[in-house]
């Protein structure tokens, strides 16, 4: 879930290098756990929040209160267990403006990222392709190009993953987690 981010928003840029906003809305965190070796589950966090700075600085913010698992008294678990009650996560990333620039409305790239997870006062290292379309001038997509893994390990989390299987009495809990992301970015609108 975590990894999350990373590049998450790589590509906001526009024409101008100009700074980009996420849209929450059109935007989606995903990721995955599977239990009993073959019972694969998707989840995904409702609230993502985001920029990209002139100097290609990218920040995604999760609000880890939001997990949505489709099972209310998982959300809880996850919440109390997994995410210690903290209010959020963090995601950052530098990318190549240059790059970003270059990409013309309707063209697409694929982008090699690296960034940093904070989850819970750990720092988990990122790395991904992430594919970028620039839809229009002011607005760009960026997704994963290829699945991403978060291990649960590097992560810290495992203990909050060991009473979640307690809790649900299940034998496993696989500690790969995929992860994927559809992040919409908004140029800001220039002053002057």
């Amino acid at each position: 879930m975590a990894a999350v981010g990373l590049g998450l928003a790589l590509a906001a840029s526009t024409a101008q290098a100009e700074t980009s906003t996420l849209d929450g809305a059109a935007s989606n965190l995903a990721f995955g756990s599977i239990k009993f070796n073959d019972t694969g589950e998707v989840h995904s966090f409702k609230s993502i929040d985001g920029t990209v700075a002139e100097n290609g600085a990218v920040t995604l913010g999760i609000d880890l209160s939001s997990v949505e698992t489709q099972i209310d008294i998982r959300n809880e678990r996850m919440v109390e267990h997994v995410f210690k009650n903290a209010p959020r996560a963090s995601i950052s990333a530098q990318i190549d403006m240059a790059a970003m620039e270059a990409v013309a409305v309707g063209d697409s790239t694929v982008m090699e990222v690296e960034g940093n997870l904070d989850l819970l006062g750990v720092d988990v290292p990122l790395y991904g392709d992430m594919f970028i379309m620039r839809l229009a001038r002011d607005k760009v997509m960026v997704t994963t190009d290829s699945m991403m893994f978060l291990s649960t390990a590097d992560a810290e989390i495992d203990p909050g993953v060991d009473k979640l299987m307690e809790l649900a009495d299940l034998p496993n809990i696989v500690r790969a987690v995929p992860v994927t992301l559809r992040l919409m970015f908004d140029a800001d609108g220039r002053s002057g």
